[in-house]
């Protein structure tokens, strides 16, 4: 399939985006690195009447204040993967990226891209949520910042609105003893996961992620203390109540099998026997 029609305006400086999007409103889409947007548009599940292009903006970089790493928004997949700031500070991150598509993608797609689409079997999504990490947002009444448990709203559905950009995204560094894994399970190598996990285990407490299962990425919380018996059968129980969705490969009663190994697999690497 094709796109469908659409008019182009690249701007050159925020302000002047932020203007041009409020100005129409829903009828116009920020494009950025194009790998999430542009697929969208080939299978006509996006129609918008704009592209605004912030590829000649600048929102890229990776910076280390304190406790706190910043990833701009159209930072690029590869930026991150390449960066050894990300590998000490947020080594979820680092754990991830090989997962995303082919190099090829991973030097055009950017961070804040995936983000806004939001798509449910990506990776991106699923570590921001596993990390909690701060989304910041600009339109032209100013500035805000979302937490990821509060972003994310259901099938390519945030809380991003009509006018606004996602201008960067901010990450609390991990601290010494904080435990990261990530799983994910596709046909081929390159594929978008069928099913997968982001998790960490910090402080008392264990952020599981799962992706690829439903139609958002759904955030499972326990107790670091919690013997794994324990922690598994709540698990089952609250997986019972999540809503998983099948696709053309797995059935819905797959993913949560899938899911169910997942979780165990990632438990076990996070210590979780030995404790």
């Amino acid at each position: 399939m094709k796109a469908p029609g659409f008019k182009y305006f690249k701007p050159a400086a925020l302000d002047e985006a932020l203007h041009f999007l409020h100005k129409h409103g829903d009828a116009a889409r920020v494009l950025a690195g194009g790998q999430s947007l542009l697929a969208t548009l080939n299978l006509r599940l996006s129609a918008p009447d704009w592209l605004v292009d912030i590829s000649g903006i600048s929102l890229r970089g990776i910076t280390c204040h304190g406790d706190t790493v910043r990833i701009g928004a159209t930072t690029t997949h590869r930026d991150i993967e390449r960066s050894a700031v990300v590998h000490e500070r947020l080594p979820l991150l680092a754990l991830a990226v090989p997962h995303i598509a082919h190099q090829a993608i991973r030097s055009r797609g950017t961070l804040g891209g995936s983000l806004a689409l939001a798509d449910p079997a990506a990776e991106w999504p699923a570590v921001v949520l596993a990390l909690n990490a701060a989304i910041e947002i600009r339109s032209l009444e100013g500035s805000r910042t979302v937490m990821a448990e509060d972003y994310f709203k259901g099938l390519y559905e945030t809380d991003l609105q009509a006018g606004e950009i996602l201008t960067g995204i901010a990450f609390k560094c991990c601290s010494d003893g904080d435990r990261h894994y990530f799983r994910e399970l596709s046909r081929r190598n390159g594929d978008y996961a069928s099913a997968g996990i982001a998790a960490v285990r910090s402080g008392g407490q264990v952020r599981f992620v799962l992706f690829g299962v439903g139609v958002m990425p759904l955030l499972y919380k326990a107790d670091a203390s919690e013997a794994l018996p324990d922690m598994s059968a709540r698990f089952h129980s609250a997986l019972e109540s999540m809503e998983i969705v099948g696709d053309l490969f797995f059935s819905a009663a797959s993913k949560r099998k899938l899911a169910r190994e997942l979780f165990e697999r990632a438990c076990i690497e996070l210590g979780k026997v030995i404790d």
